[in-house]
């Protein structure tokens, strides 16, 4: 499986270059910068593996170690890898993505094969477009044919980046979790 990818933003005028990869316990000060800037803004994390629920940070990269194999992984949860997207110029933590490798029933009705979510900070700037399109890299090289992608109905910036990364709306589900509308997107790799 690859631990890493990168991509040149060229479509930005500083033309930057975000890297895609997999935690290391090194980068778990820059992990609870990026968690306390969620929480004091109130956005919640996604694909960020229930970092929001870990105040202690070396118990949730265990956590994600756990879960990144089949043969440590808990039911109900499916094997997931956590990524970080790193600005490479002056290696900030811009995003964090998770992957999960397959689908239970629950994400396959729900919530799919990715998540992803930007600092709030760094928003607009093009990141989570350029963060998706690593992540498509990455499941390719796992042999994975199609993504589950979805987004809150509410959410249309988010929608904009899966459908600029090729996703398909399938329909709209009622999130079980909130009852908000989730709209469900294929991405053919």
């Amino acid at each position: 499986m690859t631990d890493q990818t990168e991509i040149r933003m060229t479509d930005r005028a500083e033309n930057e270059i975000l890297i895609l990869r997999k935690v290391l316990p090194s980068d778990l000060d820059e992990v609870a910068q990026y968690r306390a800037e969620f929480l004091a803004s109130g956005d919640s994390m996604d694909g960020c593996s229930n970092l929001c629920k870990y105040d202690d940070l070396a118990e949730w990269y265990r956590w994600i170690k756990k879960v990144e194999q089949k043969e440590t992984c808990p039911a109900p949860w499916v094997p997931d890898t956590q990524y970080l997207s790193i600005r490479r110029s002056d290696g900030r933590l811009i995003g964090m993505l998770d992957i999960r490798h397959e689908l239970n029933e629950s994400l396959l009705k729900f919530y799919g094969n990715i998540g992803y979510s930007i600092r709030p900070s760094e928003r607009r700037k093009g990141y989570a477009t350029m963060q998706l399109k690593l992540a498509k890299v990455i499941c390719r090289n796992m042999s994975m044919q199609k993504l589950l992608i979805s987004c809150h109905k509410d959410n249309p910036a988010s929608a904009r980046i899966i459908r600029s990364n090729g996703g398909v709306l399938e329909n709209e589900v009622t999130d079980e979790r909130n009852g908000k509308i989730l709209q469900r997107y294929w991405i053919t790799l």
